[in-house]
């Protein structure tokens, strides 16, 4: 009976959690450069004397899904999506580098390359900084030029290349603030092989129609965890009231 109620109770918690993991996937079914995140069940023993033959269910997030995003053509200047395998490294609010695949760039009011969200881009030399009056262009591998728009636009001027990386995916955590950061903490050399495409953004690797079908199935295994609680609650009573009558 206490087996029942151990795997039974566990299974109803962590499939919850593995819930709440779906739901996280599929509020950023949006969100540009998003890697879904992987969870999967696993059988535990329960350690501790007198419970050699329990087990309990366990939750695990196995992992991220890498698998790059479609691309949507945004004709943006500003705007863009790694190729294949790599990541745009940029300064994170803690003051460290970590690195996102999320393309969309701007200017701020100091001439700063930025994400959309406020973090610093980071150059293979630094930040990297657009000079007033100027429009900026980024090539294929990362470099940043700009060309003056109050004067003949016929002077072309590199300011500077973003440091884009493509550290091995296993070596790379997910923080909370929805970046990636080197396990080890170091930060990860650039590399001259990673491409961008300019102009566009690379979509979420979410897919909608999965993550519901999940949370559909996820609920049943709710429900199945519950009435298995409740098939044990039932058993016990009639076990006790036999016991009465025999005694």
């Amino acid at each position: 009976m206490d087996r029942l109620i151990y795997v039974a109770m566990a299974g109803a918690k962590h499939t919850l959690e593995q819930q709440a993991v779906v739901a996280n996937n599929l509020a950023n079914v949006s969100t540009t450069g998003f890697k879904a995140m992987l969870t999967a069940f696993r059988a535990a023993p329960v350690i501790g004397p007198g419970s050699p033959t329990r087990a309990f269910v366990a939750d695990s997030t196995i992992g991220t899904d890498f698998t790059a995003g479609a691309l949507m053509e945004t004709g943006r200047p500003l705007d863009i999506a790694v190729k294949g395998a790599g990541w745009i490294a940029v300064r994170a609010p803690d003051g460290k580098e970590a690195y996102t695949r999320d393309g969309g760039l701007q200017i701020n009011a100091n001439g700063l390359l930025q994400t959309r969200s406020g973090l610093n881009v980071l150059g293979e030399a630094g930040p990297i900084t657009i000079p007033p009056n100027n429009r900026a262009a980024v090539g294929d591998d990362g470099t940043v030029s700009i060309i003056p728009t109050d004067t003949i636009p016929n002077a072309v001027t590199i300011v500077g290349r973003i440091k884009l990386v493509n550290p091995p995916p296993a070596s790379l955590e997910r923080s909370g603030d929805g970046l990636f950061r080197p396990a080890n903490g170091r930060p990860v050399p650039a590399d001259p092989n990673v491409q961008v495409t300019s102009g566009a953004l690379e979509a979420g690797n979410v897919s909608a129609s999965e993550m519901l079908v999940q949370m559909i199935s996820q609920a049943r295994q709710f429900e199945t965890q519950v009435k298995l609680l409740t098939m044990a609650d039932t058993d016990a009573q009639r076990w006790s009231q036999v016991m009465n009558l025999s005694a």
